[in-house]
Parts: structure tokens; sequence; C-alpha cells
């Protein structure tokens, strides 16, 4: 009787000491979810961004768990799978009075902020530099302000101490960082710089900085585009200039980005060609056509985008499913990381009541404050949250079903086949003839 119970005492207590992401998978279960089980790496990260967590926690959102309780939203993503969480970092997201612009206000102090509480719930963090002082992405890669006189060979040594002294901060505050991005989705440009020669000199900066900090730490390169047929030439001048880096990242979203078998072909070939690891590290679909704070969608009915799945809790987590299988199926394949999958709306009374919020906290994508440094465009169309319908909570903050594919996808889930959603229609008629509606539509099963 007493060695059965000593055994149970030792259970008990590497239950409890073990990190809740590691944990997650045999607790989680869903009567409405399917899901299809995909062969899976032990090792293979099931990533989520939540970059404007601390701005929607100031603007009044709370998130809970699955059964109704308020809970840290990183605590509901460990349970629940997640291994890695993603923040990005702007060096300077403000104006000269102090005023956000925006998107989260994702300074490095948000990030070590976020890292503490992602680490303490047993995840890793992505750690995504995009040297900038506001978004970077293929259509606009800016110089921070306090860089932009700077010519190429000062300006590499500020990348050099900036990633350096922000990677710092992380370590000496225990953030478990697992990998560091040196640049956001930098199709041909980083941080105001357009030629190759000078584009890998930031790189190797980055890298250099991240190799001393955090060595253990993955070093990822991230771009976009991949149905663009561009990837062969990025990683071959990724090769020529020997820039040091571990993982070959690339944005997946099915509405715009091509097929899966696509992506699977143009990673395949980076990963064959130079011997790199490849991912997604960002991706993400709608679970429903509705907007919920007054600033309209990226997506929903009507827009011209490729609709492979329904605007469902189904659909959204078929989507992703989809994805990381054909991640694991690429060669060297290592992970999919879902993109502001914590993003919700701020409020939903009015778009008066949100602006407030969003100028105040820097909850939306942008505030007007933004203008000072990105007149053209956040200048002109700031406002919310324009993916609210992507996320893995609800308006309330309450996870969503699909949330729980991160845990169940390496098992499956199976369920009776059900319809989910009734299958697009298109008619083509006559406007002078007799109209004739069909007596019958296609559902889509779960």
């Amino acid at each position: 009787m007493k060695k059965m119970l000593s055994l149970a005492l030792c259970l008990l207590l590497l239950l409890a000491l073990a990190p809740m992401g590691a944990l997650a998978g045999s607790a989680v279960s869903s009567d409405t979810l399917f899901v299809k089980p995909v062969t899976l790496p032990e090792d293979f990260i099931l990533g989520v961004d939540a970059s404007s967590v601390i701005a929607e926690e100031q603007s009044g959102v709370r998130y809970y768990n699955f059964a109704g309780e308020e809970q840290d939203v990183f605590r509901t993503l460990a349970e629940n799978g997640v291994t890695h969480v993603r923040v990005r970092v702007w060096n300077h997201p403000y104006d000269k009075d102090g005023n956000g612009y925006g998107g989260g206000n994702n300074d490095i102090e948000k990030a070590v902020e976020i890292g503490k509480r992602v680490t303490a719930a047993g995840m890793k963090l992505i750690v995504d530099f995009h040297y900038s002082d506001f978004w970077a992405d293929p259509g606009k890669q800016m110089v921070p302000l306090a860089w932009k006189d700077m010519e190429i060979e000062e300006k590499t040594e500020a990348v050099y101490r900036y990633t350096r002294d922000c990677l710092n901060l992380l370590r000496d505050a225990g953030v478990d960082v697992g990998m560091v991005q040196t640049g956001n989705e930098t199709n041909g440009a980083l941080c105001g710089e357009k030629i190759w020669f000078n584009i890998q000199y930031l790189m190797q900066a980055g890298a250099r900085a991240t190799r001393e900090v955090c060595p253990e730490a993955l070093v990822a390169v991230h771009f976009a585009n991949p149905e663009s047929g561009a990837y062969a030439t990025y990683a071959k001048k990724l090769d020529y200039y020997d820039v040091d880096y571990d993982v070959f990242a690339s944005s997946y979203y099915p509405y715009w980005h091509g097929t899966l078998e696509n992506l699977r072909a143009v990673l395949s070939e980076v990963a064959e060609t130079y011997g790199k690891k490849v991912m997604v590290m960002e991706t993400s679909y709608a679970y429903t056509a509705e907007d919920t704070d007054f600033n309209g969608n990226t997506i929903g009915e009507g827009s011209l985008v490729t609709k492979n799945y329904p605007y469902t809790v189904q659909g959204q987590a078929n989507s992703v499913r989809d994805v990381i299988e054909t991640v694991a199926n690429t060669t060297n394949g290592i992970g999919v990381c879902y993109w502001e999958g914590t993003w919700i709306s701020v409020g939903t009374e009015s778009w008066e009541a949100n602006h407030a919020l969003w100028e105040q906290y820097g909850s939306g994508w942008a505030s007007s404050f933004a203008a000072s440094y990105d007149p053209n465009d956040a200048g002109k169309y700031y406002g919310g949250c324009a993916v609210d319908n992507q996320a893995l909570f609800d308006a309330k903050g309450r996870p969503l079903e699909s949330l729980k594919l991160f845990a169940l996808v390496r098992e499956g889930n199976e369920l009776e086949p059900v319809p989910d959603a009734i299958e697009d229609t298109f008619l083509t008629v006559d406007l002078n003839g007799e109209i004739v509606l069909p007596e019958t539509v296609n559902a889509v099963p779960l």
C-alpha cells in the first residue's frame, strides 16, 4: 500500500511540475470539432502570434478558458497544445509626444512582458524583429526614424546593438526564446534598404546578436507570397552572401497565396537545395464573416479572394490543419504559426467607443498618431482590427473550438458526419427567360 501511495504521489508531483504545453494534448477533447490526424514530429512547432494581447487587455478585453473562467490567455493557449507564441517588436512605435501608433504598440517592453507570461505557461517565444517603427511587410519596409540618416555601415551596427540589447532584456527577464526573426516579410527589402548587398548586412547583424545572446535559439528569415515564384531567388541570394540563418519561413494565407501544393514545392526546394529548415510563420482563416468592432474586415462574404473553406469554426480548423499537414510533409518542415489568434474586438457597442480605445491603447491596427511616421497608409486608414473574425477567440474573449486543433491534430478527433455549412452556389440565368432556382444545394460536411 505504501509503495502504491508513493507512486501516486510521484505522478501527481510530475504533473504539477511539467510545463502546461507538454500535457495539453491528453486533457483536450471536443464533441463538435472534427480533426483528421496528422503525423507530426514530437518537436513540431504549433505556434500562435499574440502580439496585441497587452493592448487588448488595457482596452478592457478579458479572456476565458473553456470552463468559462477568466484566465491568462497564455495559459489557455498552452492548455490547448500551443508550443510557441510569436510577438512582433518595433523599435519605437510612438510619436514625439509618446502617443502610440497602434497595432499593439509593440515595443521591446511589451515583448518582455508577453515573454514572461509565455515562459510561465511552459511555451517558447518567437521574437519577430521588424526593424521598423511600425508595420513591415512586402509593401513597405520603412527605416526607424532614429536610423533614417545612417549609411549602411552605421545601420548594420545599429541593428546588431538593438537586437543584442533587446535579447539581453528578454534573457535577463528569464524569457525562454526559441526563435528570432531578422526581419518580417522581407521580400527584397529590409529597414529601408532595397538591394540585397545591403539587406544581407542587416540580416547578418541580427543573426550575430542572436548567436551571442541566445545561442540555443533558431534564427529565421521570413518572406511572403510563395505563389510568386521568388523563393528560389531569395534563397539563392541568402546563400550567395552566406547569410547565417536556420529557418526559411513563409507567410501563407490561403486567400491570397496560391495552393498548398505550390507551398510545399517551393519550401521543399529551398530545404533540399540549401539544407535549411522551413516553416509557415503566418497563416489564418476566418471563422465567421461577421464584423464585431465596426471597422470592417479584410476577409468576409463578398471579398474577392479564394475561399477554400466555409467561414465557420470548423472551416477555420480545417484550413489550419491542412497547412500543418502540408508543412509536416515538406522537406525539413518544422512548424506552423497562426497569426494574431488573440486579436479580437475591444468593444461591440459603437465605432466611437471603440475608436477612443484604439487611440488610447493602440488596440486597433493603427491610430491617427501613426501619421507622423506613415502618412500615406496608417495616417489615412487608421482604425480598428480588420482580422477579429480570424481570431481563435470570439468577440467576448471565449475560446473557439478551433483552438483545440493544436492539441487534437496529432491523434485526430472522429465525429459523425454532419453538415457544417451550405456550399456557395452560383447561378447563370437569362433575364429574359424563366429563372429556375435549384431544388437542392450541397452541404459542406465537418
